[in-house]
C-alpha cells in the first residue's frame, strides 16, 4: 500500500509508505494522495490530516528517475507532469481541514514544499530539510510560493540558492517548524497539536484557512478593513457560531467537540 491512512481520534493519519525509495513523490504517490484528500474531505470524522512518512526519511522529494524521463518529454508534456505537483501543493495549502506535516527525518526538495504546504510542523530533533535543485541543475520552482509564505523572503533565497542543508532545531528558530522535540516524542507531540485543532469548530477552522490564504501579504486597505468585517459577519451568523457562544456562556463543550 502505497499510502496507508490510519484514524487516530479525530485525526487522519496518511502514511507516505515507499520506504525504500525514501518516498519520493512518483506518480502513484501522488494520485494516492488526491485520491485521499477528495474522501477525507467529506468525512466528518477527519477532523484533522496528519501527513507523515515511513522508513528512514519523510519524503526525498521528486523521483529522479521519472524527471530523467521528462528531460526527454516535449515542453508541453513536461509542464503537464509538473503541473499535477503544484495542483496538490495547493489543495494542501487550501485544504478546509487542517493539516500537521510529521517529519521525522530528511524533507528534501518537493518534501520540503509539501511541509510547507501544511499548516502545521512537528519534527524530530534529528529531521533535516534541504532545497538541492540548483546542485543538479534544477529549480525549487512549484514550492517555491509556499517557501516564501513559511519560510520568509530573505530565508527562502538563502536555501534556495545555496541547496545547503537546514537542522530542524534552525528550522524551528526561524519559524519553518512549529515543534521540535526529541523522536521518541515526536507523534505525542503531533497528537498534542491535532487536539488543539480539534476543539475548533470545523467550518471556522475552514473560515480561517481561507482567511489566511486571502490576507497573507495582501495590502493593508479600507478594502481589506471592510472583507475581513464581512467574513468575521458571515461566521457570526452561523448555526456553529451560535452554537460555539452558547456552549461558552453555558459552560460546556461545544457540540463538534
Amino acid at each position: 500500500m502505497i499510502l496507508d491512512i490510519q484514524q487516530r481520534g479525530a485525526a487522519a493519519w496518511l502514511w507516505m509508505n515507499r520506504p525504500e525509495a525514501r518516498n519520493a513523490l512518483s506518480d502513484e504517490l501522488l494520485a494516492a494522495l488526491e485520491t485521499a484528500l477528495d474522501v477525507l474531505e467529506k468525512d466528518a470524522g477527519a477532523r484533522v490530516l496528519v501527513l507523515a512518512g515511513r522508513g528512514p526519511a519523510f519524503c526525498a522529494g521528486g523521483d529522479l528517475a521519472k524527471m530523467e524521463k521528462a528531460a526527454k518529454m516535449t515542453k508541453a508534456r513536461s509542464r503537464r507532469e509538473a503541473s499535477r505537483f503544484a495542483k496538490l501543493l495547493y489543495r494542501l495549502h487550501v485544504y478546509p481541514k487542517p493539516i500537521v506535516a510529521r517529519v521525522h527525518g530528511p524533507a528534501f526538495a518537493g518534501g520540503m514544499g509539501l511541509v510547507a504546504a501544511c499548516d502545521l510542523v512537528a519534527a524530530a530533533d534529528e529531521a533535516e530539510f534541504a532545497l538541492p535543485e540548483t546542485r543538479i541543475g534544477l529549480v525549487p520552482a512549484m514550492i517555491s510560493p509556499y517557501l516564501l509564505r513559511s519560510l520568509g523572503a530573505a530565508q527562502a533565497r538563502r536555501y534556495m540558492l545555496t541547496g545547503e542543508r537546514l537542522a530542524a532545531s534552525e528550522a524551528k528558530r526561524i519559524g519553518f517548524v512549529h515543534e521540535c522535540v526529541p523522536m521518541s516524542e515526536l507523534d505525542a507531540a503531533v497528537e498534542r497539536l491535532c487536539a488543539r485543532l480539534a476543539q475548533g469548530g470545523p467550518e471556522a477552522l475552514a473560515r480561517t484557512k481561507k482567511l489566511l490564504a486571502h490576507v497573507t501579504g495582501a495590502p493593508l486597505t479600507p478594502a481589506l478593513a471592510a472583507e475581513t468585517a464581512a467574513a468575521l459577519a458571515e461566521a457570526r451568523s452561523s448555526a456553529e457560531a451560535r452554537e460555539g457562544i452558547r456552549s461558552f456562556l453555558e459552560k460546556r463543550k461545544p457540540g463538534w467537540q
